[in-house]
């Protein structure tokens, strides 16, 4: 069989790659150039997969030389120098995580006046590292694999348990609350109480779009084509937006959560940053754009925490651009045995449109005033809905700490669930459960609350925070990074102005 082989696969834990797509480089030009297939194969594989771990070895050597601006690399380096907190204890209350993880002040980036607007970035980016680093397990080889190996023993438990059987009486439940707001909506409507209706409508889409993202993620059937369907259905045709659009960004989303150059759920300049990266002028591998960071930004930024509602309020507007914008370009077309699902999707938005534009706005209501005020309560009702959305991510770090980072504790560390009473739980749609979501995304949302049991037992034998907070306080943590990070920008200008002024350069 010797002649059939095409590798050799080492024992032990694998080393993490970044991706080329994340910026991996592996192979320069010349080496690609010179590069033969079947030159890496030969009978000599313990001596080639010998050099192969020898180069990594120097490469990784290597880092120790990097600037502050190559903090993935400096995260991985810094990790191995520092081995974390103290592990003694095993769970992390409030109280205790609190006063554990009690970050230092600003004062070091406050006291930096002279710096270029480009080393205070990398000064505020470097702390942000510096603070994951202290405030988590260690990203030592051991520890993040004993991490990752009680997360498999939970996902096989989660698996023996039933948490990915869905019931769906929890769905006939859900079923008659959208067919009431329904009701209530045309009810109404033909009442002439167009207000009152476009409430109920802006309550029944805020409820329904809760299911959309359960079929996103196969969790109703487990069946690509039933969930798939049941998305177009209710996002496409009941809502106007696009499940395609939806499931391309949440898919990177869940995958390299709140990473600011590849997550497109928190890139949102110039009118949001979360963290200091986006003053550099990001380029997104999403969308494949460079975010300029300009002087509208640092206006934008500065006000965040007070625009943040009202922007909310209309989110839903952008949702529509987004949708056609993934319908129209090369992504959505590329979708090899599922090309199926853009022309449907296309046929059921323009349906939507029909219905809602003309048949509703234009045929049944009938004054301009009165249009106007209907799209805009109707879009405004679902406000918090996309409160909830940004709810359990926008307040968490978004610093890299580097390939070793196991899956489970880059999940927990960037999300944060919300706490609310179960019968509460239809109002957040499972959204409140972010932190369980994100580490089983296809376990049914009306398993979630059970399975936050188990997760919280994970995070008690892991020693890796798990954060949770009433929706009060939750809404507190984003205002307070928002306001972090406007004078953050802040602090920035007053550098561009006091070295415009000075003619210091910075560099001493």
């Amino acid at each position: 069989m010797g002649k059939y082989r095409i590798g050799w696969i080492a024992a032990g834990p694998w080393v993490n790659f970044t991706p080329p797509i994340r910026g991996g480089i592996y192979r320069n030009d010349t080496q690609a150039a010179e590069y033969k297939p079947g030159d890496e194969y030969d009978d000599d594989t313990d001596s080639y997969w010998g050099s192969s771990r020898e180069s990594l070895n120097s490469s990784t050597t290597s880092l120790d030389s990097m600037t502050v601006e190559n903090v993935r690399d400096s995260a991985i380096i810094s990790s191995h120098l520092n081995k974390g907190p103290d592990q003694s204890s095993s769970f992390l209350p409030h109280d205790r995580a609190k006063e554990r993880r009690q970050k230092p002040s600003n004062a070091q980036l406050n006291d930096h006046q002279c710096l270029s607007p480009k080393d205070y970035t990398s000064s505020a980016i470097q702390k942000a590292i510096e603070d994951g680093i202290r405030d988590n397990p260690s990203l030592d080889a051991e520890t993040q694999h004993a991490i990752t190996l009680k997360y498999q023993m939970l996902h096989q438990r989660v698996k023996n348990e039933g948490f990915y059987d869905c019931h769906y009486i929890d769905y006939g439940k859900e079923i008659i609350r959208y067919a009431l707001l329904f009701s209530l909506f045309l009810t109404f409507l033909r009442a002439e109480w167009y207000l009152t209706s476009a409430c109920f409508l802006g309550l029944f889409w805020h409820q329904i779009m809760f299911t959309a993202h359960d079929a996103g993620h196969r969790g109703i059937t487990h069946n690509f084509v039933a969930d798939t369907m049941i998305g177009i259905f209710i996002a496409d045709f009941c809502c106007g937006l696009s499940i395609g659009w939806w499931k391309s960004s949440h898919n990177v989303h869940h995958l390299v959560t709140n990473h600011p150059e590849h997550d497109p759920d928190i890139q949102n300049v110039p009118l949001f940053a979360t963290c200091p990266s986006f003053f550099r002028s990001l380029h997104s591998s999403y969308y494949d754009f460079t975010y300029t960071w300009d002087a509208f930004a640092n206006m934008a930024v500065k006000y965040q925490a007070y625009t943040y509602y009202p922007v909310m309020g209309i989110a839903r507007f952008n949702l529509y651009l987004l949708s056609w914008l993934h319908l129209l370009s090369a992504r959505s077309t590329n979708l090899g045995c599922a090309a199926w699902t853009r022309p449907t999707e296309i046929t059921f938005m323009l349906g939507f449109w029909f219905l809602f534009g003309y048949c509703l706005l234009w045929r049944s209501i009938p004054t301009w005033t009165l249009r106007v005020a209907f799209v805009l309560i109707s879009h405004i009702i679902t406000m918090p809905l996309h409160v909830q959305i940004t709810l359990s991510h926008w307040a968490m770090p978004t610093a890299d700490l580097g390939e070793g980072e196991s899956f489970p504790q880059r999940q927990l560390r960037t999300t944060m669930d919300v706490d609310c009473p179960a019968w509460f739980d239809f109002v957040h749609g499972g959204l409140q459960f972010q932190a369980v979501h994100h580490l089983f995304p296809r376990v049914p949302r009306h398993n979630l609350r059970r399975l936050q049991v188990l997760v919280r037992e994970f995070c008690r034998d892991t020693d890796i925070e798990y954060k949770i907070y009433g929706f009060v306080e939750g809404n507190k943590q984003v205002l307070g990074r928002l306001g972090e990070v406007a004078a953050q920008v802040e602090m920035m200008v007053k550098c561009q102005k006091y070295m415009a002024e000075s003619g210091e350069s910075g560099l001493h």
